[in-house]
């Protein structure tokens, strides 16, 4: 199957192709570094990080134990160093890092065949014995159990189902993907679904359908979060209507500083400001970077000439490898990732973002430069304090404002379910 690092950087976004000349980044004039952190600042940030908790509302370990491994978890010792990994016990804890989602991630493409409930169930499982097998970690269900394992030393883990597809169209998957531990169900991936559209297909159901509506509700009812990383604005604008709950964006940006249909538009961030709601900002280098849009339209250009010529899947791997490396990456810094923060800030509010970096292998170049891997945590914040966030704005940031959504979408859910009985219509597969 294609990995998720084939998903982000082959899938050809659906909007009008950009007009600039292609470019080399690799020879773009580089963008100014941030003035260097200090000592002081960077151990004010760490100190803050361990009292916040640090929530990292998205990493993509199960899918990389998948990939390398097959899900074999005896290969990998998680205690120690894993160079080959997006994450281990040693970096999140050298980082910082409280509270971990774990994704549950299945490619879209597996609703064609049917087979995406079953991808997500070999998921779940790996996350499950990820969390139940190393001692540092322990499953948080509630916002409770997260500051209880967090004040005892240990790593709280969570999970989110990334992409409405494996839900194969079932309230009941719905419930049971809950009952295993997930808290949140970003509605699409990259591609659309029966219900809704995603930011990186063509338009088809204009936002969500009528089922679309009512997943929604049934997940507010069931205390799940409504993530709406990967969606269509129209699919946004849609939930944020009709959630009763806040909604999170798990790994997301601000539109304004990069016009990539991953991110937010402003007048969406002002909804979120309304619902009270998170958005989690990821660390990806095309999701972050001003050139970020442009250089995967181009890729995607260059890909569709490759394979026009090529039909072997090994000859057009090297050419594309060789395309990347001759253009180069888009530039991006942990500067650029701030400012994303700032931007969201000024827009929604300091109460309403958080972070989601999105680490899903060990390639360091696909993540802003200074954020390659889940060390790196405390130099963001570190950068925040420069630019004169108080020492409550990190603590929000860092993870209080997730805890905070998280209590009201739980009051939300203790409310709807003395009142409402569950969702029972399962919608229509196609044949």
């Amino acid at each position: 199957m294609t990995t998720r690092r084939e998903f982000l950087i082959t899938s050809a976004v659906t909007t009008a192709a950009a007009t600039k000349p292609l470019r080399s980044f690799a020879a773009a004039t580089p963008q100014p570094n941030a003035p260097a952190i200090s000592p002081a600042l960077l151990d004010r940030a760490s100190g803050l990080l361990e009292k916040a908790p640090l929530i990292d509302t998205h990493n993509d370990l199960p899918s990389a134990l998948l990939e390398v491994g097959a899900g074999d978890l005896t290969k990998f010792d998680l205690s120690v160093r894993q160079p080959k990994l997006c994450a281990d016990i040693p970096s999140m804890k050298a980082g910082k890092l409280g509270v971990q989602y774990w994704s549950v991630f299945v490619e879209s493409a597996t609703q064609k065949t049917h087979i995406s409930l079953h991808e997500a169930l070999r998921e779940f499982d790996v996350a499950l014995r990820l969390i139940r097998s190393n001692a540092a970690f322990e499953q948080a269900r509630t916002a409770d159990d997260i500051e209880r394992i967090h004040a005892g030393g240990r790593i709280a883990c969570l999970m989110g189902v990334e992409g409405g597809h494996m839900i194969e169209n079932s309230p009941a998957a719905l419930r049971i993907f809950h009952e295993l531990g997930a808290r949140y169900l970003t509605l699409t991936h990259w591609d659309n679904i029966d219900w809704a559209d995603a930011a990186t297909d063509r338009t088809e159901h204009f936002g969500l359908t009528e089922l679309g509506r009512q997943l929604v509700r049934e997940m507010n009812r069931l205390g799940m979060f409504t993530d709406l990383s990967h969606v269509s604005a129209d699919t946004m604008r849609d939930a944020l209507r009709v959630t009763r709950a806040p909604v999170i964006f798990s790994h997301s940006g601000a539109f304004a500083l990069n016009p990539h249909p991953r991110n937010v538009p402003d007048d969406v961030l002002r909804l979120v400001r309304e619902n009270g709601g998170v958005v989690h900002v990821n660390f990806i280098r095309p999701f972050v970077s001003a050139d970020g849009h442009a250089w995967e339209e181009r890729r995607a250009e260059a890909l569709r000439g490759i394979k026009s010529r090529l039909t072997d899947q090994a000859a057009i791997d090297k050419a594309i490898a060789n395309w990347e490396t001759s253009v180069g990456q888009p530039p991006a810094t942990i500067a650029d990732v701030a400012n994303h923060i700032d931007h969201i800030r000024k827009v929604a509010g300091i109460d309403h973002v958080g972070i989601g970096a999105d680490f899903y292998h060990a390639d360091e170049s696909d993540m802003a430069t200074g954020l390659g891997n889940v060390t790196r945590y405390p130099y963001l914040f570190a950068e925040l304090l420069r630019r004169g966030y108080s020492d409550d704005d990190v603590l929000k940031v860092a993870g209080r404002n997730h805890l905070r959504a998280m209590r009201q979408m739980e009051k939300v859910a203790g409310e709807l379910q003395r009142q409402e009985a569950p969702l029972i219509t399962e919608g229509i597969k196609p044949s």
